[in-house]
């Protein structure tokens, strides 16, 4: 899918106004979400009022393999947000930009995860990203591009520094001991 010039013209717009409204207003957001579990190892997820995301694990886990599981979430979230940021910065900094596409690897000791030793966490220990681009503009311009968006990507920042997370477990409708 290509973008004609009066696409990239809209998103530029689009994105300067939300700029300028964000210099004069509260920038800060809460992003929610809502997950069920439907069966198996089959669940749901809902954000804004998007249609609900279906979340499995291959067969090999004993899941249905009807889409992807968690951790490959992950992992589209990086790829795809990354895509996101360099369509909307090539748009406001006047960069035409052919094609963007990311192919990511996390990598994943499995015996976390069935608590079968306890030395580098259940998450990924490692993930790595490759971005191909197809653009006319000069290397210098790709340059400052990839530095933005490497700078101002959120799923990248998120997993690339510590997050705080909180939770709380509730049984029957009456609380437990809070995470963590």
């Amino acid at each position: 899918m290509r973008d004609t010039p009066a696409e990239r013209q809209r998103l530029k717009e689009a994105l300067q106004t939300r700029i300028k409204n964000l210099k004069v207003g509260n920038a800060k957001v809460v992003m929610r979400a809502n997950t069920h579990w439907l069966g198996n190892l089959l669940c749901e997820a809902e954000s804004r009022e998007l249609p609900p995301i279906r979340v499995d694990e291959p067969l090999a886990m004993g899941g249905g393999n009807t889409a992807a599981n968690p951790m490959e979430l992950v992992l589209c979230a990086l790829g795809t947000c990354q895509e996101i940021l360099y369509s909307a910065y090539a748009a406001l900094l006047d960069i035409p930009l052919d094609s963007v596409e990311v192919s990511l690897a996390g990598h994943l000791d499995l015996r976390e995860m069935f608590d079968l030793q306890h030395e580098g966490g259940a998450g990924f220990t490692k993930i790595r990203f490759e971005t191909r681009l197809q653009s006319p503009a000069s290397e210098a311009d790709i340059r400052k591009l990839i530095e933005t968006v490497e700078r101002c990507c959120p799923v990248l920042d998120m997993l690339a520094r510590p997050v705080p997370v909180t939770g709380q477990v509730h049984l029957n409708d009456k609380p437990l001991t809070p995470y963590p």
